[in-house]
């Protein structure tokens, strides 16, 4: 390079247009051929060329000095000089005063010379974060007489290019990387949209649930969410309120802030007070520090309150104030505090009935009581057994490097199974099962139930002979005072230990309550015995089942009131003595 061309005038002017050429546009084959074309004009070269390491590190020329692009396509690779895979490997610059001193094939990637001509090489290393990406490489013609060339100062002027060439090359990857993730993101949301727009077709992280009750649930979260009502999350113990919850939170415009849960039930009042409001230095012995409560916590967020119909009298009317308001007093202080809280309440409780017996405030019970979201208990959503029971062993197998599955007679009898616990109840029943097995499948006799050691099929048979209050939620809504609506109009006597839908099938109960009553005097004959005891033989057993379905109109859960047994227990002994239940 001529001295006047090599001048820091010129270096910075041509450094300048290449700056300008490679932030023009992000077609990237263009604007390296573009950069290649300006260092032929400042530069005597013969040939110069940007070359990439392609898929399978293979070097693929993407520009050269005065060829188009169908030109470089089809003869691109030809003219890779093997010198460019050298520096490549080293990841240093590489000067050749004369290809024709060059030793090996290739060399100069069929460069055409003419006789007298003297052909300089030099290449220097394209690089993105250390890593070599490629080569920018000239061929300069030069006097064979004059060999008074700067190849130093030619080589710090194409490594200030190499760089900027690199750093365009990382930035279109980047941007090429961003283009398809958000392609990919848009066919991820579309699909999702279009099942979505599928009657009956909705589904939450974290919530295991196909069936047809769990997609009403599931609808109704998608519509409720994006509000800011509050919620209250009805259903019987171990349904799932707090999964829910945390579904109503992450889909709501609050899910950058915190989700805050406190338990009603298990603080007293003074705890409970200090908890969800705070308190200052000195508001009580033990209170050394300023501590914020957990409606500050969740200020922005959503806020949790699980067992709210636990909480006093005297604290409801404290907690009604900032339902009203938004504002509060810590414990011990006089300054009012403003929290934006949207707040998500769950209970198992009947709290129609607390509030006619004056139990629960009624102003309270409006505030909380805007959406209603009511949870179907697990014997509700039969179908919805399998994929939980598969979802717990799988978690079991891992947590215990363990590889326990179940047969297909042991998941009939879960089917079957009243679970008045839930969710909760079928996963300690299968970490129970699967921790207490020999080998690694679970049959149907491995099953607590069928070796008379289920605790909660003892639970209820206690519950027939004392007459407690059993929670049951429905999905359509509830009467207030407990009464109990069926498909005639008229309450339904059946006890909650039927394995269908209470009422065997035909009378949805929609109240939150049902009451466990005794057998009627016309149903049960006090003179006769209908009870199966082990000092029966097989006979009388099979003759006392028969009296008892016959009495009961063929209908098993009566009959189980009058056998003072489950109807569980009734359909395995209908099967065990091999009678066939007659159709009314």
């Amino acid at each position: 390079m001529p001295d006047n061309r090599n001048s820091s005038a010129l270096s910075l002017i041509s450094i300048y247009e290449i700056s300008k050429i490679l932030s023009s546009s992000l077609n990237l084959e263009k604007t390296l051929r573009e950069v290649v074309n300006l260092l032929s004009s400042y530069l005597e070269m013969r040939r110069g060329m940007v070359t990439l390491v392609g898929d399978g590190e293979k070097l693929e020329v993407v520009a050269a000095a005065g060829m188009t692009p169908e030109t470089l396509k089809k003869e691109g690779n030809r003219m890779v000089p093997s010198l460019v895979g050298r520096i490549v490997g080293t990841g240093m610059p590489m000067v050749i005063p004369n290809l024709a001193d060059e030793a090996g094939q290739d060399a100069d990637g069929g460069l055409a010379t003419v006789e007298g001509e003297v052909v300089a090489f030099i290449g220097v290393p394209i690089k993105s974060a250390d890593k070599t990406i490629g080569v920018l490489s000239i061929d300069r013609v030069r006097d064979s007489e004059n060999n008074n060339v700067n190849f130093e100062a030619d080589v710090r002027f194409l490594t200030m290019v190499a760089n900027l060439v690199g750093q365009t090359v990382r930035l279109h990857g980047s941007v090429a990387n961003e283009r398809e993730r958000l392609i990919m993101e848009k066919h991820r949301l579309q699909k999702a949209v279009q099942v979505e727009a599928e009657p009956g077709r909705f589904s939450i992280d974290s919530v295991i649930g196909v069936s047809r009750r769990m997609q009403d649930v599931y609808a109704e979260i998608h519509q409720i969410a994006p509000s800011r009502s509050t919620v209250l999350l009805r259903g019987e113990s171990g349904t799932g309120k707090e999964l829910i919850a945390r579904a109503v939170h992450y889909m709501s415009t609050r899910k950058d802030g915190a989700f805050i849960k406190v338990n009603c039930a298990a603080l007293s009042e003074t705890l409970l007070e200090s908890e969800l409001f705070g308190h200052e230095r000195g508001a009580f012995t033990g209170a050394n520090v300023e501590r914020k409560g957990r409606f500050e916590l969740a200020n922005g967020g959503t806020l949790f309150l699980d067992e709210i119909g636990e909480i006093s009298g005297s604290f409801q009317a404290k907690l009604l104030r900032v339902l009203q308001e938004g504002e509060f007093e810590r414990v011990g202080g006089n300054r009012t505090l403003k929290v934006d809280v949207r707040l998500v309440c769950a209970t198992n409780r009947n709290l129609e009935e607390m509030v006619a017996k004056g139990d629960f405030r009624a102003d309270l019970y409006y505030r909380i009581n805007v959406v209603p979201i009511f949870l179907p208990p697990l014997r509700e959503r039969k179908e919805d057994i399998p994929l939980l029971v598969d979802h717990f062993l799988q978690r079991f197998n891992k947590e215990n490097s363990r590889h326990v599955r179940i047969a297909p007679e042991a998941m009939d009898v879960l089917l079957n199974c009243y679970f008045p616990g839930n969710v909760r109840e079928l996963e300690n029943c299968v970490y129970r099962v699967a921790t207490m097995v020999h080998g690694d499948t679970v049959r149907d006799g491995d099953l607590a139930c069928q070796k008379n050691l289920c605790l909660s099929s003892s639970l209820w048979k206690h519950g027939n002979r004392g007459g407690v209050e059993m929670p049951r939620v429905g999905i359509s809504g509830s009467m207030p005072g407990g009464a109990i609506v069926g498909g005639g109009g008229a309450p339904c006597a059946a006890a909650p230990s039927c394995a269908e839908t209470m009422c065997d099938g035909k009378r949805p109960v929609i109240d939150t309550t049902i009451r466990r009553v005794a057998a009627a005097p016309a149903e049960a004959d006090a003179d006769e015995n209908y009870e199966l005891t082990d000092d029966l033989s097989a006979g009388q057993q099979r003759d006392r089942l028969l009296r008892a379905m016959e009495k009961a109109g063929w209908v098993q859960a009566k009959a189980a009131r009058l056998l003072n047994l489950t109807p569980r227990q009734v359909g395995y002994a209908l099967k065990k003595y091999n009678i066939e239940v007659k159709r009314i």
